[in-house]
């Protein structure tokens, strides 16, 4: 009965805890119907008019729609898929200013503002060459952030993109 008890408590106790940490208790998240994207809009569960789900950290929709314009495109011949990292862009707001937070301290509950951790970019449809020709084209792109360059050799050079990423996986196939 004792060990029963003392189990009960420290679960408690530990739910308590994790409930009373400013990490925990600061966030906003998507379910509130509080959070807004770039343009203002509210952000809700499951796909948006665009393709985005951000509880699910994923975009499956036209790749003229990633950057949510307006209005949505409703027609093209390319389709993008992207996944991320919560690191990248978080499912929660933890600094208070409304919007899904970027490089996310899961430990403190603080936002750093630059997207950390890993996008992959997956794009498929038919396009045209320089020639004109059609073709039907898929490329996969796997961004990842990798920090600032150090004073001595890179281990990232040749590979970094927009000074603290790296975009080491690239495959294009066409048929």
């Amino acid at each position: 009965m004792k060990k029963s008890v003392f189990v009960c408590v420290t679960a408690f106790v530990a739910v308590g805890l994790l409930a009373a940490s400013p990490a925990f208790a600061v966030c906003t998240k998507i379910q509130s119907g509080t959070l807004i994207d770039g343009n203002g809009n509210p952000i809700s569960l499951g796909y948006d008019q665009y393709g985005y789900n951000y509880q699910a950290h994923m975009f499956n929709g036209l790749y003229d729609n990633f950057a949510r314009p307006i209005p949505p495109a409703t027609t093209g011949d390319v389709n993008l898929i992207m996944k991320w990292s919560n690191d990248w862009l978080a499912n929660q707001d933890c600094n208070g200013d409304h919007k899904l937070d970027r490089g996310l301290n899961a430990q403190t509950g603080e936002s750093t503002g630059e997207s950390m951790g890993w996008l992959t970019n997956h794009v498929e449809g038919d396009c045209l060459t320089a020639s004109g020709d059609s073709i039907h084209a898929t490329y996969f792109v796997k961004i990842v952030w990798v920090g600032p360059a150090p004073v001595g050799p890179d281990p990232w050079e040749g590979k970094r993109i927009w000074n603290v990423y790296a975009g080491p996986t690239q495959t294009i196939f066409t048929k």
